[in-house]
């Protein structure tokens, strides 16, 4: 059996809908499933070199919305070849493309809104809202409402995207979501990384790893960092922040940092990936990710499956697991909250820290290991197909 993922872009800095497409893939060439990929990259984007899977690049792409000529007329050819396809994100050209050619072909589909239906964006985005209430109607309800199946990766997030447009109807399903996690020789990664940042052996490292984007609160992640350095005089305390850091928010950020004069205290690596990005989840003392909006977090689980326990808010979608497993803690994703985390975690005794990473561990295998999700997904798959054919998939 084929099926295709169709999203925006495959390029990794965008956050964690490719990486998670990556995730699946490996389980479900397992199983018998071949997987292939359409993005709107243009065909020599560096990061669509070795990867894993058949990807055709249709771009380049034009305007924030993602205009792509080629996608339409490609589906229109194509997309009878799969058993079924995958949208990935919603509000860009792909979307829209692809429902109006694959509702005229037959072809059945499935649509992972990743997060972007949070009345988060409503509250912080009026006017982007206002834009988005005017496209609504016509273009993203008929996608999600026409869907097979509209997938959510945990209730919470199925919960808040109800309240994002009044005019709202689709078949939801919920779905485990995963990572496969963490792999490897630790102590080879561990060395690596101190290699790669020297000034850091020896450090105790507050991490943060992902997206650095106003959405994840890392402004708040800074104030409380030096708010608690204010009141602890340990100076092997340090924040690592690693992910892509030339944005306008990002410049912000470092100028916040210097005018803070934490210089010394704050290292930014860029972006990391492979045993470097390993090496700094075996290296840290602990996660942090004082996001004002997550769907599910895949850098929440690569921490839990390191044994790393986290410090998240109640906004990242995931934290009930989180903190029914005892596998980090969880505060308000404001000011107080943030240093609350960063306070709570420091207050703990040392037998506390470790049932904590034994608690991750667990949480991570019981919840997000991606064997679990790879299943939950196929089973929904399977069940939304049956119901509308009759028939059965066999994989």
């Amino acid at each position: 059996m084929k099926i295709l993922h169709i999203i925006h872009s495959a390029n990794p800095a965008h956050g964690g809908p490719i990486e998670g497409i990556k995730q699946l893939v490996s389980v479900k060439l397992k199983m018998g499933i071949t997987v292939e990929l359409v993005c709107l990259d243009p065909p020599d984007a560096p990061w669509l070199v070795d990867f894993p899977i058949k990807v055709y690049p249709l771009g380049p792409s034009y305007s924030s919305y993602g205009y792509c000529p080629r996608l339409a007329p490609w589906l229109k050819a194509h997309c009878r070849d799969y058993a079924f396809i995958i949208i990935n994100g919603i509000w860009q050209y792909h979307s829209f493309s692809t429902w109006r050619a694959v509702r005229r072909a037959g072809v059945p589909y499935f649509v992972f809104t990743h997060g972007m239906l949070d009345p988060w964006f409503k509250r912080h985005y009026p006017l982007k809202h206002l834009k988005k209430w005017l496209y609504w109607p016509w273009a993203e309800y008929r996608v999600l409402r026409d869907a097979d199946k509209v997938l959510f990766t945990c209730q919470e997030e199925q919960i808040q995207a109800r309240r994002s447009f009044w005019l709202y109807r689709c078949n939801e399903a919920v779905v485990s979501y995963g990572t496969a996690g963490w792999s490897g020789d630790a102590g080879h990664q561990k060395k690596l990384f101190f290699e790669q940042f020297p000034d850091l052996n020896g450090k105790r490292i507050i991490l943060f790893l992902g997206r650095v984007h106003e959405k994840k609160g890392c402004d708040l992640m800074i104030n409380a960092f030096h708010r608690l350095l204010e009141e602890k005089s340990d100076p092997s305390l340090h924040l690592v922040i690693a992910g892509p850091d030339e944005s306008a928010y990002a410049l912000w950020l470092k100028k916040l940092v210097h005018s803070y004069g934490l210089e010394s205290r704050v290292t930014w690596t860029g972006m990391i990936g492979g045993d470097l990005k390993w090496g700094a989840f075996q290296s840290a003392e602990v996660f942090i990710l004082s996001s004002h909006q997550e769907n599910f977090g895949i850098s929440v689980a690569e921490s839990l499956s390191a044994s790393l326990p986290v410090l998240i808010t109640n906004k990242v979608n995931i934290w009930r697991e989180i903190e029914k497993d005892d596998a980090g803690l969880v505060e308000n994703d404001d000011s107080e909250g943030a240093y609350a985390l960063l306070n709570r975690w420091m207050s703990l005794n040392p037998s506390g820290k470790e049932a904590m990473r034994c608690n991750a561990r667990r949480c991570f295998v019981e919840n997000f290991e991606i064997q679990k999700a790879a299943q939950s997904l196929l089973g929904v798959y399977d069940g939304a197909l049956y119901a509308k054919t009759g028939g059965h998939l066999e994989y």
